[in-house]
């Protein structure tokens, strides 16, 4: 059975830092990614690592604030946060998959940045 499970969410100051984690199981995946939903707006893309490679795409906004990495023995995913706004409140997904689309989803890590 597939499953994919983030943490490593919580409450942190403006300016400060936060590392997600996503633990997949059940197989590996040629990629996987975060994405996050805020309070009233739609689910949008953050970041993504692909390939033994280890090749990373970042949405423009987290770009040199945000670095995703992987540990291909654990099949697990990171996303160091730093520089947090309040603005990158939200929720928190992970997702995973193949060539294609994304197929598999956490729950989701809620991440509140505030004073």
């Amino acid at each position: 059975q597939v499953q994919v499970v983030e943490s490593g969410g919580g409450l942190v100051q403006p300016g400060g830092s936060l590392r997600l984690s996503c633990a997949a199981s059940g197989r590996t995946f040629y990629k996987m990614g975060w994405f996050r939903q805020a309070p009233g707006k739609e689910r949008e893309f953050v970041a993504a690592i692909r390939g033994s490679g280890g090749a990373t795409d970042y949405a423009a906004f987290v770009k040199d604030r945000f670095t995703i990495s992987r540990d291909n023995a654990k099949n697990t995913v990171y996303l160091q946060m730093n520089s947090l706004k309040p603005e990158d409140t939200a929720v928190y997904y992970c997702a995973a998959g193949g060539l294609g689309e994304f197929e598999y989803w956490g729950q989701g890590t809620l991440v509140t940045v505030s004073e």
